[in-house]
């Protein structure tokens, strides 16, 4: 009796292990789920190409130095250039040459 009752549940447990298993799997393999993965791994690329590109910048920095250092050359003077604009994000406009009746005017009806 007892090892009936000890391969039913062995089996049972199987069962419900292997359902888990599958369900699990198939969620994954859900249109969803793949757009979801597929964004994840374009940021993660993204992540990891910011980090690339930024140790560029410092190992050209860090050269840049050394050579301005080897030539006896002063760092750039960074006093004389002109501020960077800013860029800001504002609300779009009509533009002030476009009237109305400019904009109902179809160029290719006459065509």
């Amino acid at each position: 009796m007892f090892r009936r009752t000890f391969w039913f549940t062995a089996g049972a447990a199987a069962g419900v292990w292997a359902t888990t298993k599958v369900n699990r799997k198939i969620r994954q393999l859900t249109p969803e789920s793949l757009a979801a993965q597929a964004a994840n791994k374009a940021i993660d690329a993204g992540h990891r190409l910011k980090d690339f590109a930024v140790e560029i910048k410092t190992g050209m920095d860090r050269r840049e130095a050394e050579l301005g250092e080897a030539l006896g050359l002063k760092g750039p003077d960074h006093s004389a250039l002109p501020a960077r604009p800013r860029i800001v994000a504002i609300e779009p406009t009509v533009h002030p040459r476009i009237t109305h009746s400019d904009q109902s005017h179809n160029r290719n009806e006459d065509h």
